[in-house]
């Protein structure tokens, strides 16, 4: 049986996902689309889906009775109104990150899929599905011992004027925040953040590089550099420190080449290609799930944690304290 999928958002990711459902994975097609922008769904339904229906909006998508599942890669501060109504209607959903604008408003999904009682919502942290970040934690939980110290770096060639400090947590160091949660099996109980010399291809909104640090329940300590403005390439490093030997993140394969007397190989410059694989499979994932009425993956759960923690570096952010991360009784669904 096939997967009627429903994807409300058909932007950049909404629309990516639309062709992989359609022409690279198994199990799953798009039978309907919502968006803002109806000229939006209509050049996907064009190009990409066309028996699908267009509906007017993502709460009509989500009841129609030819919709199986439900996919939600609209604009972020839209994410809670349609995963709850996903939840309302007992349909499995997919909802990039972040999961809601406010821990507030991702404990409300917590709450409902609680109450519904079965999961029905992942998450799109696609780093857990990543080749690289798979092969390390399978050394991470067998191979250097008990974890230590981590240290991570998120880096971006630039970012547009518009992106601001508070940013650097809510778009970029949120996959850290769950990837290293995940990648050691570990809690977080506090952060803080500093700033080095700001670089000159910053502006006066956005105050780059930064450093986060975390704490976890364990004693592991954490610092990753955020700069996304580093001009060289879109770079993801992370280095796990053991007490019996150190593990680092492989870098994506890449052709090492000797030419005008220097040795070189290309890094990447898109965040889109570096993890292209892992969406695939992520959203493999979910269709599989999704087609058993559930879901699997990052829950509720993951992105009411990240939302929380990401809170909390915001506010180290602006006070410059080390601020406590405190997290409620996880609920036996997850």
């Amino acid at each position: 049986m096939t997967l009627r999928i429903g994807v409300i958002g058909t932007g950049a990711i909404g629309r990516d996902h639309a062709r992989r459902i359609n022409k690279v994975l198994q199990g799953g097609r798009i039978v309907a689309l919502s968006d803002v922008n109806i000229a939006s769904c209509e050049a996907v339904k064009n190009d990409i889906a066309p028996d699908a229906q267009i509906f007017t909006t993502g709460e009509e998508l989500i009841a129609s009775p030819d919709v199986d599942a439900v996919l939600v890669t609209s604009w972020g501060a839209t994410h809670e109104q349609y995963v709850l109504a996903a939840i309302a209607a007992g349909k499995p959903c997919f909802c990039e990150k972040p999961l809601a604008t406010t821990a507030e408003g991702a404990r409300r999904i917590v709450d409902a899929e609680v109450a519904f009682g079965r999961r029905l919502v992942q998450v799109g942290f696609m780093r857990r599905y990543d080749a690289g970040y798979l092969a390390l934690k399978k050394i991470v939980d067998s191979q250097i011992g008990a974890p230590l110290m981590v240290h991570a770096a998120h880096r971006n060639p630039a970012v547009p004027e518009q992106y601001v400090t508070p940013m650097a947590i809510h778009d970029t160091l949120i996959h850290e925040i769950d990837v290293l949660r995940w990648l050691l099996d570990d809690d977080y109980v506090s952060a803080q953040v500093v700033f080095p010399r700001v670089s000159s291809h910053s502006h006066a909104k956005l105050r780059d590089p930064q450093i986060v640090l975390l704490e976890t329940k364990k004693g592991v300590r954490i610092d990753v550099e955020v700069f996304v403005n580093c001009r060289y390439g879109y770079d993801i490093q992370c280095q796990v420190v053991g007490e019996e030997g150190l593990a680092n993140l492989p870098e994506p394969l890449s052709v090492v080449m000797r030419k005008d007397a220097s040795l070189q190989n290309a890094i990447l410059t898109d965040w889109k290609d570096r993890f292209i694989a892992s969406y695939d499979v992520e959203l493999q994932d979910f269709i599989l799930a999704a087609a058993k009425g559930t879901a699997s993956g990052p829950s509720s759960w993951d992105g009411y944690v990240a939302a929380i923690t990401s809170d909390a570096c915001v506010a180290a952010q602006e006070t410059g304290a080390i601020v406590p991360i405190a997290l409620p009784p996880r609920p036996i669904l997850y």
